[in-house]
């Protein structure tokens, strides 16, 4: 009888930003309130002792991330992918693939300002090396952020600007 209360739950939710956007705190209290499942490479990458900068083990963790997230949609469960999936063709196949699975789809998109993502960045301290300015300012110009023609692609959408996560 639970499965059958949790396949009504089956859920991706995407949580999409650069780095400082308040991704990890929307995600966790998402977490919280919802029982979902939450996935990020950072916490992983972390607890593995590897370096976060390391792109092609991301790739490799998000991928195991992915799959694990695909089989518990299947089980009906929430999931949240707290990736920063910065590309729309990201955002597209995790969509796509969710629905292929029978699951709703949510999009938050979280931004700030260049100042506001570099403090927080800087006060996290989490960063090893720390991410440099022109660096971010560099991720703000090649960031895909998501248009209105994009989240209406979702079963829920919203857009979040800093001041929502304060």
């Amino acid at each position: 009888m639970g499965a059958v209360m949790h396949r009504d739950r089956k859920k991706l939710i995407i949580v999409c930003g650069l780095p400082g956007a308040g991704k990890t705190t929307l995600a966790k209290q998402l977490e919280a309130k919802l029982g979902a499942v939450r996935f990020c490479p950072d916490e992983w990458m972390s607890d593995l002792l590897l370096d976060l900068y390391d792109e092609e083990r991301r790739s490799k963790i998000e991928a195991l991330q992915w799959k694990l997230a695909q089989q518990l949609l299947t089980l009906g469960l929430i999931v949240i992918i707290e990736w920063g999936t910065w590309a729309r063709e990201e955002r597209d196949n995790l969509r796509l693939s969710a629905h292929s699975l029978g699951a709703k789809t949510e999009l938050y998109y979280l931004s700030a300002p260049l100042d506001v993502l570099f403090n927080r960045i800087t006060n996290r301290g989490m960063e090893s090396p720390s991410i440099k300015k022109e660096e971010l300012k560099h991720w703000m110009e090649i960031f895909e952020a998501p248009d209105e023609d994009e989240m209406a692609l979702f079963d829920y959408a919203v857009y979040m600007p800093q001041e929502i996560l304060k």
